[in-house]
């Protein structure tokens, strides 16, 4: 019974481990058509017209070409790079020209 007990605790752990994070990574480029503060997302147009819609958290963090932090608002209409991990936006950078 010991043995059934100890079976069943690490299954159920593990498995909260195993769904904690795929950590795939998505890459979108394309230009940051744009930004809303109040809800939170971002549109990336890609070069064949096709749009992502992807949702900014806390820890989001947007740079310039240069690799300085800059607020989001100051970047619509710029080329980006943005990198996402299912549709939460972990950065977007500026690619330089």
């Amino acid at each position: 019974m010991k043995k059934l007990l100890t079976v069943i605790i690490a299954s159920v752990s593990l498995a909260g481990v195993a769904y904690a994070g795929c950590g795939k990574k998505v890459t979108d480029e394309g230009t940051l058509s744009s930004y809303d503060a109040e809800t939170k997302l971002i549109t990336v147009v890609d070069e064949d017209g096709k749009k992502s819609a992807l949702t900014i958290t806390k820890d989001t963090v947007a740079k310039d070409a240069e690799g300085k932090k800059i607020a989001l608002e100051e970047i619509v209409d710029k080329d980006v790079k943005v990198t996402s991990e299912h549709k939460k936006v972990d950065s977007v950078e500026v690619k330089a020209s």
